[in-house]
């Protein structure tokens, strides 16, 4: 079935009910007041911003949105984007367009004007929705991308080149759309994350979307008195799916604005929350805070949250073994995807595997896997090779790029790029991006257990390993380290605590600097490689 039916259900059966909270701890709420009294007011009487809507309000607004885009031309098949940040609107405008049977086609909100214009190009889009963040990037090529498309804002003081989303919707029905849609029709787009050059358009069916909706519920138990805590971006698939979970208990959601570790703790202990899913960047940040004394738990109610999960990229070990000194009741998974495979889930580790950190885990629900070798064939136990998945919830093709989905789906399988291996219990780990394998003295060198074994000296807060091109050895690798704020590190100390790995592994190269991440916590190597001048240097080296 397809994934509105979830919504529909809840609001027939709890629409009296929380179904999402919107919550900025760094923004007053002031509706209450006019600027006038504003000023007049001490800071302190203000509370936190928060807005909420109830499971038949959610559903209301999503036909309100799906018939104004019916009433406007759209048609079944047709590209709906949004480029907004997290906010109270954003759900119900997605669920609105699945609703109406078009495709709806979220952009990163970190995309500048010239990504906007090429992704609603390449995707083909008739209508895009955005927030008062992005008036000054649409509006640069306001003239292009209004040619043939409707913009609508979402927010006050509308722009001259927008039409406005409250006025629009204001007189529209709150009936659900007479417009049958099946699990072979089209529902969404999503957008490769771009760190190796412009991102691809990742097509998937309505199958795909309940696949990952009712396997994210049943990967963590999710019920109804569930309180999921949504901190990432909803464009990303796996904010989104994770929190589709709550979507298919009928359970209640916060969207929380801003990442720092007091205000992580604040929400979860103020909204009670039960289900929390980190990127690895904000655990480290609650964890060194904590270590400074900065963070008290007994400061906050944290008796109800009992899961912990992250994904998004590979987890250190270390830092898991620090979370659990903090908080033993914690249970933990990992969850491994692809925007491909519709986000994360397609391998995971399980609650019941803590004794296995490290791994991504076994496949998910619905899931197969396998690792297979340059010739296609699997290899043996132990060796490593490239990850496969093959489930429902593989994408349909990159849109309009057949050359690149040939490349990637092969008899239904995924080639996710991703090298791995599996250990004599079944556990699937992951070894690094086939990309970026250093290859030194005929070696194969993995980066990510090399940052593993950084990240566990005590003076690290991040850190990246990437391969620079070398004469003699074809490659050597270079660490890039983020050392933690009140601490300093030098190279012989780095040096030193590395003798600990084979020698062909030990780091040639050694900088100290901030570890660029993208929105989903990446770490974007290949920003790294541009400032060391690898990506040069290897040019002249085959061009040599």
């Amino acid at each position: 079935m397809p994934v509105t039916e979830f919504l529909e259900r809840n609001a027939r059966l709890y629409g009296d009910e929380v179904a999402l909270v919107e919550l900025n701890p760094e923004e007053k709420d002031t509706r209450r007041v006019t600027w006038k009294e504003y000023d007049l007011i001490e800071p302190s009487v203000f509370e936190p911003y928060r807005r909420e809507i109830t499971w038949s309000v959610f559903e209301e607004k999503a036909n309100r949105f799906a018939n104004l885009l019916i009433a406007r031309g759209v048609k079944k098949g047709d590209r709906v984007a949004i480029i907004m940040y997290n906010c109270l609107e954003w759900l119900p405008i997605y669920f609105g367009i699945l609703k109406s049977g078009a495709i709806a086609v979220p952009f990163n909100f970190r995309y500048d004007a010239e990504e906007i214009l090429y992704c609603a190009e390449l995707a083909e889009v008739q209508i895009i929705v955005f927030g008062p963040e992005f008036i000054g990037r649409i509006e640069t090529n306001a003239d292009k991308l209004s040619k043939g498309r409707l913009l609508i804002y979402v927010g006050d003081n509308c722009p001259r080149f927008a039409e406005s989303y409250r006025e629009l919707v204001a007189d529209c029905s709150s009936v659900k759309p007479d417009v049958e849609i099946t699990e072979e029709d089209f529902g969404a787009i999503y957008f490769s994350s771009g760190t190796t050059g412009f991102p691809k358009a990742i097509l998937h069916k309505h199958q795909s979307l309940t696949q990952a909706a009712e396997m994210e519920q049943k990967h963590h138990s999710t019920g109804r008195e569930d309180t999921f805590l949504c901190i990432p971006p909803l464009y990303h698939t796996g904010a989104k799916f994770h929190w589709m979970g709550s979507l298919v208990a009928g359970s209640r959601a916060v969207l929380l604005k801003g990442a720092k570790p007091d205000v992580i703790l604040s929400a979860i202990s103020s909204e009670h929350c039960t289900i929390v899913w980190l990127l690895v960047p904000w655990a480290q940040d609650i964890l060194d805070a904590l270590d400074r004394g900065e963070l008290k738990l007994s400061d906050y109610q944290l008796d109800q949250w009992r899961l912990m999960h992250i994904g998004a990229q590979p987890v250190p070990p270390s830092l898991i073994k620090r979370w659990k000194e903090y908080f033993p009741k914690h249970d933990y998974d990992t969850n491994y995807g692809l925007s491909e495979s519709t986000g994360p889930g397609c391998v995971h580790l399980g609650v019941e595997n803590i004794h296995k950190v490290g791994a991504i885990g076994v496949p998910g629900y619905r899931w197969e896997c396998k690792i297979v070798g340059e010739d296609d064939s699997e290899v043996k136990q132990g060796e490593v090779g490239e990850l496969c998945v093959k489930g429902p919830g593989v994408m349909t093709c990159y849109y309009n790029n057949p050359e690149a989905t040939a490349e990637v789906l092969k008899d239904g399988w995924l080639y996710t790029g991703d090298m791995a291996m599996q250990d004599e219990d079944g556990f699937i780990f992951l070894v690094d991006r086939k990309k970026d394998v250093i290859v030194s003295g005929g070696e194969n060198i993995y980066p990510v257990q090399i940052e593993n074994f950084i990240r566990t000296f005590d003076k690290v807060k991040d850190v990246a390993v990437i391969g620079m091109p070398d004469h003699r050895l074809g490659e050597k690798t270079a660490a890039i380290i983020e050392i933690k704020e009140g601490y300093t590190c030098t190279r012989e100390e780095i040096e030193e605590f590395c003798l600990g790995l084979a020698r062909y592994k030990r780091p040639k190269e050694i900088f100290f600097e901030e570890i660029p991440r993208n929105a989903t916590g990446k770490i974007e190597k290949p920003a790294l490689r541009k400032r060391h001048g690898a990506d040069m240097l290897v040019a002249q080296e085959n061009k040599g």
